[in-house]
């Protein structure tokens, strides 16, 4: 049998299978019409499961909003999102009081730990053409002994995230960004405190690649059972080992063996996961991800009873202003403001 470094190839779906340390991930990618004065889509929602529409309809999906894309008002507990936004903005609100808009780029690195409310709504913020979305939100894992560590959220604004580029033997170019872990001699900025992916040992990367025609890109190794996914969600076609690889397909590979990737005619965008495993039992009920079933209903009974510290603003699908930019304002109420 051929000496291979695949050991599984599927089919994306909405949200992503993915490889302990990481839970899922979902992939949105909508060309949302021009917003209105509401920042909500000029477009009728006639037709429309309004609350539960996830349903492409001319190119773009409400998700659980109303009157603007997005996610209204909703815990998580156990667990830590890294939600990337490489078109488009989401609007962050959340029950400690933090908020803020990021996008073009930008990532935002929540650690929910012991429980947190927050909205990400999708403003449309050009009133005179459309406003297009593509996030990324992975759920990432957090072992036994973080799971009750207090909320944090980290903004990693674009402008700070180092990338990698070069160009193979006949010229042709691959960029790499680096979020979590390190490429050759470039680190990706730090994570939050608490996560998996603090500890250098744990080996824990993502990274957004993006490949010229043609390009020939070699992944290298890394240490043994190492958890790392490659997710081809742009392009044509990838040649792999004597496969080729559709658009649409995620590889598992094994991590102590490089592999090399050579890209069809269309210009490929991937996403890059890796992580050692956790290696604990997870019992997951919406939104919260712990040990136990009991452990679940000790979540659901706190959060009931606390709503993770209530809801402080005036609606449960909040925006912010449409003059303002890409900001953020913490808990603690230190302010960071990047557009005016």
């Amino acid at each position: 049998m051929k000496d291979t470094a695949i050991k599984k190839i599927r089919q994306l779906g909405f949200q992503w299978q993915t490889q302990d340390p990481f839970l899922f991930c979902a992939y949105h990618l909508d060309e949302f019409p021009a917003g209105n004065d509401e920042l909500g889509p000029t477009a009728s929602l006639e037709g429309r499961n309004i609350g539960q529409d996830f349903t492409i309809k001319d190119g773009w999906r409400m998700y659980h909003g109303s009157k603007v894309p997005g996610f209204p008002a909703h815990p998580h507990k156990g667990f830590e999102t890294v939600t990337l936004v490489e078109r488009g903005f989401a609007d962050h609100s959340d029950s400690l009081g933090a908020a803020g808009r990021f996008g073009q780029g930008d990532v935002q690195w929540m650690t929910a730990g012991k429980g947190v409310m927050h909205s990400e709504m999708f403003p449309l913020l050009k009133k005179d053409e459309k406003n297009p979305l593509l996030l990324f939100q992975l759920w990432l894992n957090l072992p036994k002994a973080k799971k009750n560590v207090p909320p944090h959220f980290k903004m990693l604004w674009g402008e700070t995230i180092p990338v990698h580029t070069e160009k193979d033997e006949n010229g042709n170019q691959i960029s790499i960004k680096i979020i979590a872990g390190q490429y050759g001699d470039q680190k990706a900025p730090s994570p939050n405190p608490d996560s998996w992916a603090a500890d250098p040992e744990n080996h824990v990367a993502i990274w957004t690649i993006k490949l010229a025609p043609n390009a020939k890109w070699t992944l290298p190794s890394t240490a043994k059972d190492i958890n790392r996914s490659l997710f081809f969600y742009q392009g044509e076609k990838l040649n792999v080992e004597g496969f080729e690889v559709p658009e649409g397909h995620s590889l598992d590979l094994f991590s102590e063996k490089e592999i090399t990737f050579v890209n069809g005619d269309q210009p490929a965008e991937l996403l890059f996961l890796q992580g050692k495993p956790i290696d604990e039992p997870v019992v997951q009920h919406g939104p919260f991800v712990m040990n136990s079933t009991q452990e679940i209903h000790q979540a659901m009974t706190e959060f009931q009873q606390t709503q993770f510290g209530g809801w402080p603003w005036p609606n449960h699908e909040p925006t912010h202003p449409k003059e303002k930019g890409r900001f953020a304002i913490h808990a603690d109420g230190r302010e960071e403001v990047k557009d005016q």
